[in-house]
């Protein structure tokens, strides 16, 4: 019978990269703990006055604590006079819903669990429970949609106002299932995304709306009162809507035209593709984005000008070979389908090369969208329209903080603290101070910055 020969290979040795766990802790509260000599140990180790103190041997290691859960029992001053017997209470913060216990932290426990992890309701249910918590799916989900629309939707509709003010916004759209619309089951409703540039460095926006359906009814009303540019892909509904909308300009997307190329070379054999048709189109789109990707941090007009000066001739030239070839693509199949939205969207693909603010293609939106659809696969399908625009406002929230760098949670906690308190106020200006980006928040909602 053969023997199995066993090879005893040392496992291999990762260099650690100097400074790395120091960076990685960098931004973390410190929670100093001493140990040190007690006198009589040092007099016992070194003798009376026989020793000196040297600088502290420092180690560190990462401490997790745990989420618990308390109960918060107020207690609100009753006073009476004794003359009329008017009565009055002490100053107290107000609830959330009135009659219900859930507080600021535990609304932003369920919305963090659910819309930034995307951990379905019942599993947060059974993660409430161990730590003693009795809380049901129904009250989780009448909570969220009822803070939605009372406070959290009154941030929604500011950041909405605030996008017009952007040159440049970027739309996509992905299918979401709603359980009970009114429509035979199985017919998809839509969850569109609008978002400020990604070429802006600082005060991100990030909103979804939900819709029935997919025409060109919902961006127009979105954006009637926008004027600017919006980067989008091919679909034709937002080219309708340009065409009817004086002041919309619609930019294309790069990354759709490249992935269509890609799928033309891919059904190509590997030994194949070198000099084909797709493969000299893909290398002269690489060499686009090779070009772009060097003025990412430049501002807008040193981004123009260097557009102008190197990009626009590499566009100029990719679409002079399209237009030179385009009679000898086969009548169907992927090349034929790249070579024609190439064509279709030439003049939306262009419109980047004119202005330093507007990116190349729509990958921020497709990310936004990405995210929306990993959490989708988790909880698989919505309830009702009134669960699917809550979600909308919820996860634009959570997704305008990350794009800030907060913290989802805390974010949620301080807008659900503070909020209900101004509801009484006849304008909105308060909200100013409750943005993402407002100087005004507190610390503690903001991701730790690494030190470089």
């Amino acid at each position: 019978m053969p023997t199995e020969t066993v090879l005893d290979v040392p496992p291999k040795r990762w260099i650690k990269e100097a400074g790395k766990k120091e960076r990685d802790m960098s931004g973390l509260p410190v929670n100093p703990i001493y140990h040190y000599m007690t006198e009589a140990e040092l007099i016992a180790e070194f003798g009376e006055n026989g020793w000196k103190q040297l600088p502290d041997t420092v180690s560190r290691r990462y401490k997790f604590v745990p989420a618990k859960v308390e109960v918060d029992e107020h207690h609100i001053g009753v006073y009476a006079s004794k003359t009329d017997g008017h009565m009055v209470k002490a100053k107290h913060p107000k609830g959330l819903l009135h009659g219900s216990p859930v507080s600021p932290s535990l609304a932003a426990a369920i919305m963090n669990g659910k819309y930034v992890n995307a951990v379905p309701l019942y599993r947060l249910e059974k993660e409430f429970e161990r730590y003693g918590l009795a809380i049901s799916r129904k009250n989780m989900t009448n909570w969220v949609i009822r803070l939605a629309e009372e406070y959290l939707g009154v941030m929604y509709d500011y950041l909405h106002q605030r996008l017009y003010q952007y040159h440049v916004i970027q739309a996509d759209e992905t299918p979401v299932l709603i359980n009970r619309d009114g429509r035979p089951a199985g017919v998809m409703s839509y969850m569109w995304v609008y978002r400020s540039g990604y070429l802006y460095q600082n005060e991100q926006i990030v909103l979804y709306e939900y819709q029935k359906t997919r025409n060109s009814s919902h961006p127009r009303i979105f954006l009637k009162n926008y004027s600017g540019i919006c980067v989008t892909d091919g679909y034709q509904v937002y080219h309708t809507v340009e065409r009817e909308l004086e002041d919309l300009t619609i930019a294309g997307c790069w990354v759709h035209c490249r992935r269509r190329f890609d799928e033309a070379l891919a059904v190509i054999p590997k030994e194949a593709r070198k000099g084909t048709v797709s493969y000299l189109v893909m290398k002269q789109i690489q060499a686009i984005y090779r070009e772009e990707g060097k003025l990412k941090d430049f501002s807008p007009s040193e981004r123009l000008e260097q557009r102008q000066a190197i990009v626009k001739p590499l566009v100029d030239a990719l679409f002079v070979y399209l237009k030179q070839h385009q009679q000898e693509v086969p009548a169907s199949g992927k090349l034929h389908d790249a070579f024609g939205y190439a064509l279709n969207q030439e003049k939306y693909l262009r419109v980047f090369l004119d202005d330093g603010e507007v990116p190349i293609d729509n990958n921020a939106s497709e990310r936004a969208i990405r995210g929306f659809c990993i959490g989708k696969k988790n909880w698989e399908v919505i309830d009702t329209i009134r669960g699917a625009e809550s979600f909308a406002i919820i996860y634009s929230i959570a997704e305008t903080a990350k794009a800030n760098d907060l913290k989802p949670y805390e974010y949620f906690e301080y807008l659900l603290t503070e909020i209900p308190q101004h509801m009484d106020e006849s304008d909105r200006t308060f909200l100013d101070d409750l943005l993402p980006w407002s100087p005004k928040l507190p610390d503690r909602i903001r991701k730790p910055i690494k030190k470089a």
